[in-house]
């Protein structure tokens, strides 16, 4: 069994870190962080060009039949050049969970915009109880005739500014699932109200999305009413190999900047990666970025092929990942020193991303948690 990847991916990592040294300095992500929406459009459509957005789609919804492996590749670079896009919120979370839990209708009506990069979608999940499990959905939804009225509020809603739709959680407490029914909701619907919020991570932007009175109507239910949450997990899943490559990239990137410094920055005559304190450090960063990318490459392969232990390989590459991310750029940060914690250099850029990676759709300790109770432990 060949466990390494292809030709052709090996040529798509190539052309995806040629394409963002060239485009996605950290002058331009600085640019961007500055910016009202920290989002280029002319950026995003030369991605689409590139045919990022349609990889893990079938062909007949636009995309080009790849797979999440192929999209991994992808999303390892565009964490190295801590890149803003909303590739992972709109093709990686919402188009996976509407491609694995709609109706070839709905995945008609709204994946090639997708894979077009003609719209943008997210999903809206989290509450004020701050949890990412389908206990933490409360918001309710009424039935009324033909249609449902969803009234309450969601946060950390990422990239809601830019999406034209999303999938919305909410509880509906019938049908004999899990009680969770998942909305297709226009973001330009009436009753719809987006208001930013503030992060640590300025190049991912996430909202507060607010529902007052907002009518659905009944075939936007998607994956039956009350069975949302069965449908949403296996979105999440996939969503979590792609934040995990995103953070391999960023913990990558730290390792080699780190070493890059350790090599050329003189302290007392020498040059301080000499030092055990640093070199020691160094090789803890590249452990823990090789076993982050083994756990990610698997879980990738793992949903691709819709096996057993999919969503358990997702969880250990999210907590494992997450972890790695944070620890490998905060040591990167000191290995820097002074310089490392200003805001001219670029490691905080990294730092940030990887802390919010860390927290999206789950820290490590929830993943963990997750691991133990699917091994029964």
């Amino acid at each position: 069994m060949d466990f390494g990847f292809s030709e052709e991916q090996e040529l798509l990592r190539s052309q995806a870190r040629d394409f963002l040294d060239r485009q996605v300095p950290t002058r331009v992500v600085r640019e961007l962080m500055a910016s009202e929406s920290a989002h280029d459009p002319a950026l995003y459509s030369r991605m689409v060009d590139l045919g990022w957005t349609a990889i893990p789609f079938p062909e007949q919804y636009g995309g080009l039949g790849l797979g999440m492996v192929d999209l991994t590749v992808v999303l390892e670079e565009m964490g190295r050049h801590v890149a803003p896009s909303p590739l992972i919120s709109s093709v990686a979370l919402a188009g996976m969970t509407l491609l694995h839990g709609g109706s070839d209708e709905q995945r008609q009506t709204w994946l090639p915009g997708v894979a077009s990069g003609e719209s943008i979608g997210t999903v809206a999940l989290v509450e004020a109880g701050g949890r990412w499990d389908a206990h933490g959905v409360q918001m309710p939804a009424r039935r009324s005739g033909d249609s449902w009225v969803l009234n309450g509020e969601k946060l950390y809603v990422a990239d809601a500014h830019l999406a034209d739709w999303m999938l919305v959680a909410a509880r509906t407490g019938a049908g004999d699932g899990d009680g969770v029914t998942l909305f297709v909701v226009d973001t330009a619907a009436p009753g719809v109200s987006v208001r930013p919020l503030q992060i640590m991570d300025q190049t991912r932007r996430v909202a507060a999305v607010s529902f007052d009175d907002v009518t659905v109507a009944a075939d936007r239910v998607v994956g039956g009413e009350g069975r949302g949450w069965s449908v949403l997990r296996r979105g999440i899943d996939r969503a979590l190999v792609a934040i995990s490559a995103e953070l391999c990239g960023v913990a990558q990137r730290a390792m080699e900047m780190s070493v890059e410094y350790a090599k050329t920055r003189q302290q007392f005559g020498r040059p301080i990666g000499s030092y055990q304190a640093v070199s020691h450090k160094c090789a803890d960063m590249l452990v823990a970025v090789e076993s982050a990318k083994s756990l990610t490459y698997y879980a990738a392969w793992a949903v691709d092929n819709d096996v057993p232990e999919a969503p358990l390989a997702a969880a250990m590459a999210k907590a494992f990942a997450s972890d790695a991310a944070r620890k490998v750029t905060g040591d990167a940060v000191q290995v820097h020193g002074g310089i490392g914690f200003t805001w001219e250099h670029d490691m905080h850029l990294y730092f940030k991303r990887a802390k919010w990676g860390e927290t999206t759709l789950g820290d490590a300790v929830f993943h963990r948690e997750r691991v133990a109770q699917a091994l029964e432990l």
